[in-house]
């Protein structure tokens, strides 16, 4: 399985869409994980017009219109691995405690997130945490970025650089 993780996009206020490169990269993957801060809706329209299966959450700058459609978290099931997927919030320096308190519970390969801007590829305690960065905005970081994570008996989750 693959899966394209995307973040923090902020749409429109970052850019008017999803850059071209991701939508063509998620073009071949089996689902497409957002995780939070779309902003406006049709972020899911356009993920949706390249891969059918997509997952979200959202995120502290995203407006009722968009919080009240979707999840603040979600859990699931990848082969035999399973992911948590939230924003995340706060400070960057506890962001990783903060994420671990939210999925204490639930016994999770990965946590997905976005927030910080800044993409993330490292285990911790042995949970791979991810953040794919920011296709769209760099304000705190050097270069946007999305993500993929290939899922065949082990994960292996690579940040690509746009």
């Amino acid at each position: 399985m693959r899966i394209g993780v995307i973040s923090d996009t902020h749409i429109p206020a970052k850019a008017k869409e999803i850059p071209k490169e991701v939508l063509e990269a998620f073009k071949k993957v089996d689902m497409v994980i957002h995780a939070g801060d779309l902003v406006d809706l049709s972020v899911l329209d356009q993920l949706k017009e390249v891969c059918p299966n997509v997952l979200a959450v959202y995120g502290n700058m995203d407006p009722e219109a968009v919080s009240e459609k979707l999840p603040q978290r979600i859990v699931l099931n990848a082969g035999n691995f399973k992911i948590g997927v939230t924003h995340g919030s706060g400070s960057p320096d506890s962001l990783m405690r903060v994420l671990s308190e939210i999925f204490k519970h639930d016994k999770v390969d990965v946590i997905i997130f976005g927030h910080s801007h800044e993409a993330f590829n490292e285990k911790i305690k042995g949970v791979l945490f991810f953040n794919p960065g920011s296709a769209t905005d760099k304000i705190i970081v050097e270069y946007n970025s999305y993500g993929i994570i290939q899922i065949n008996g082990t994960i292996e989750a690579k940040i690509i650089r746009l």
